[in-house]
């Protein structure tokens, strides 16, 4: 599939709805090219999250914007539905959690042989143009949580919610704790609480792209019930407020996130930091790199008296691109922030299997590394 230029093909659309000058050379609402490989991308949906204005010719632009997501759709998801290959012999159940913010179905994955009861919780989002078994499938999770004895939660988006099934974290109201998706997310934790016997103090979120931005959002949200995030090919939490600003923080080289989110952690957190592990390739053309820089930066704790930080530089070999991993770990010993960088690594899950879409065979392996660091925080 040949690359092509994500704005061009955004701003034609809105210039036919009369949104935009369709005179020759107007700049449009998304600024410079930005050229997208077409199997590595993850635009957020507009369709069913922006208001439809009306246009000059009297209609409404929402059926245009509507269109250009599932345009988005087509253009950037070009393989072939996943096969559920995990080789692991426990059960993934079919799951549907009714809150008050709204309904999502979920898929649960219940080991053969629990490593011990109570059990680790890891809530697992996908990306854009994902659903739970094709990143299930993708991430090999299924079979590191039979070898811990981890139960792993993966909850779907709908396209009802958003047409290319992108968790909406670039939405106000899906920001926060108690309200939309953010709660929904909880109230799935609960229900597999209510079902299974787990340990709450090993609670964990991850997610890739889309899902990791999200990720960061419910860690933020719920400290009290999460015990540490894994966020790849992400955004950090306020990066954006729209759909517009959605396009600029996923390209820009500084991202920063909303004037309030960021007051709130110069002053200190309101809630604390949760420990974070971080993997970003840095040829990434989708979520520019800096955002997994910000993401980092942002889990640190205000006060870094007595952290202990070490670098380390991996050469590449045949099984796995040369990476740069920085750790900020607690007087403890405990990681309180692992930042990859997995140098030549696109918009991909680092170390995945090809049974699943948006993955990267070479490693680091970010499934294994994430494991690792969530059930390190037991040190504590």
């Amino acid at each position: 599939m040949k690359p092509f230029d994500l704005s061009d093909t955004i701003n034609r659309a809105l210039r036919d709805a009369g949104l935009i000058s369709s005179a020759p050379g107007a700049a449009g609402p998304l600024g410079p090219r930005n050229q997208v490989p077409g199997s590595a991308s993850e635009a957020p949906n507009t369709a069913a999250t922006v208001p439809a204005p009306r246009t000059r010719a009297g209609k409404s632009s929402g059926g245009v914007l509507s269109r250009v997501s599932s345009l988005l759709g087509r253009l950037l998801h070009d393989q072939p539905g996943a096969r559920v290959r995990t080789g692991a012999p426990g059960a993934m159940l079919s799951r549907t959690c009714t809150a008050e913010a709204g309904e999502r179905a979920y898929r649960l994955y219940v080991p053969a042989n629990p490593a011990a009861r109570p059990m680790p919780l890891l809530v697992m989002l996908h990306g854009c143009q994902q659903n739970p078994d094709d990143f299930a499938a993708g991430t090999g999770m299924n079979g590191l949580a039979e070898q811990h004895g981890l139960l792993v939660a993966y909850p779907a988006q709908t396209t009802h919610a958003n047409g290319a099934n992108c968790w909406n974290w670039f939405q106000h109201k899906d920001q926060h704790r108690g309200a939309g998706e953010p709660a929904i997310i909880a109230a799935i934790v609960h229900d597999v609480m209510a079902e299974h016997a787990v340990d709450s103090a090993r609670v964990f979120v991850a997610g890739l792209s889309a899902g990791a931005a999200m990720a960061v959002i419910v860690g933020a949200g719920y400290p009290d019930l999460f015990a540490a995030v894994g966020a790849h090919s992400g955004l950090p939490h306020g990066a954006a407020d729209g759909v517009v600003s959605a396009f600029t923080a996923m390209r820009s080289a500084t991202p920063t996130p909303t004037r309030r989110h960021a007051a709130q952690h110069d002053a200190g957190p309101v809630r604390p930091v949760l420990p974070t592990i971080v993997f970003h390739g840095d040829e990434d053309r989708t979520v520019t790199a800096a955002n997994g820089s910000a993401i980092a930066a942002l889990a640190l704790p205000a006060d870094l008296q007595g952290l202990t930080v070490v670098t380390t530089v991996g050469d590449a070999s045949a099984q796995s691109r040369a990476f740069t991993r920085t750790v900020h770990a607690m007087p403890d010993g405990r990681p309180q922030v692992e930042h990859w960088v997995v140098h030549g690594g696109g918009h991909a899950w680092s170390g995945g299997s090809p049974d699943g879409s948006y993955t990267d065979v070479l490693g680091p392996d970010a499934s294994e590394e994430m494991v690792r660091f969530f059930l390190a925080q037991d040190a504590g």
